[in-house]
């Protein structure tokens, strides 16, 4: 594992009995895993999350980051904790891919060991969750910033799992590096958090002086990318998002994505401090919307979750299109 300057490490220690109370790990110097809503609901017998739309089962996903904290972005929307030193990494060495994976497995497995004796937890579905089959990059922090994504992504896809990303797009050097053989990841997400530079700016408060550049270039390398399932998704907040779906269109057709998702801003954790409630839209209002987005671009408007108040869109000329039709149209509620 790679050393940390002192003031790291004691910023490291104050933040993690806050981090370990709300449900992280943390494994080496900046990476974590915790566990999802939807694993949760999946062993208990509810639903799945709406990703089973590109095959995710929920209880065989870990999810996790290897930029624990480490953000060039401060958006108003964001549920975690903004902590003072997010932009300055770890100030030494990153730990390696290999000395982070099979930790994050380690303390997956032992945050899930509570439901082995839970009378409503299905035991088939129990075991399978000790063996996970999905990796969501995308837990906290960038994890572009994180300079061996390429490698980690090899790894999780040596090991028969898949790999999925989400990025917010400000290192498009990062992503010319997961276009290299065998480091795509299996899903691709550039989240899209307003349709022109000022609402960038306003929303996400970057702490870089060319986000919008960046982004509007990783939008550009996202067509690189030949077998990743592409995804731009757009942040729905009322009083801020909700408008020009023209512009919106122009942008996205930079990328070329398979599939847009148009997902409402949820009202929760560290966000509540920074957003009123009413700015939280409902499905009924994001679905107008997106419709109006699909005719712009010439996609279908293919499915929708209500529980997670996403609006699904689709090219049809994608190569994924079918399979993800058949999945989506099968998990959406």
């Amino acid at each position: 594992m790679g050393s940390m300057p002192a003031e790291s490490v004691e910023i490291a220690k104050a933040e993690l009995t806050k981090l370990r109370r709300a449900g992280y790990r943390v494994v080496g110097g900046h990476s974590a895993v915790k566990i999802c809503h939807w694993t949760r609901s999946v062993l208990r017998g509810g639903k799945n999350c709406y990703k089973g739309w590109y095959g995710i089962k929920s209880h065989r996903c870990l999810q996790m980051t290897p930029a624990l904290q480490y953000c060039n972005m401060m958006c108003i929307f964001c549920w975690r904790h903004h902590t003072i030193n997010r932009i300055t990494g770890v100030g030494g060495e990153w730990d390696r891919p290999e000395d982070i994976l099979d930790g994050l497995i380690r303390e997956q497995r032992q945050l899930l060991s509570g439901f082995k004796g839970n009378p409503i937890v299905d035991k088939r579905l129990f075991d399978e969750a000790m063996e996970p089959k999905h990796v969501a990059i995308s837990l906290d922090g960038e994890p572009t910033i994180y300079p061996y994504l390429a490698d980690m992504v090899k790894l999780i896809k040596s090991r028969g799992m898949t790999a999925f990303l989400v990025t917010n797009g400000t290192n498009p050097e990062r992503l010319m590096e997961l276009t290299e053989e065998d480091a795509e990841p299996t899903n691709l997400y550039i989240s899209l958090y307003g349709p022109d530079p000022e609402a960038h700016k306003r929303i996400c408060r970057p702490l870089i002086p060319d986000s919008w550049e960046r982004l509007v270039e990783s939008l550009k390398v996202m067509r690189e990318f030949q077998k990743s399932v592409k995804v731009v998704r757009l942040i729905m907040i009322n009083g801020y998002t909700i408008r020009d779906p023209e512009k919106y269109a122009e942008l996205i057709r930079i990328a070329e994505p398979d599939f847009i998702e148009c997902k409402g801003y949820m009202h929760v954790g560290e966000s509540q401090k920074r957003m009123k409630r009413e700015a939280m839209p409902s499905l009924d209002e994001i679905r107008p919307f997106a419709i109006k987005l699909a005719e712009a671009l010439g996609y279908e408007y293919l499915a929708e979750d209500r529980p997670s108040r996403v609006s699904l869109i689709a090219n049809p000329s994608s190569p994924h299109y079918d399979v993800v039709k058949m999945k989506a149209l099968g998990f959406s509620q």
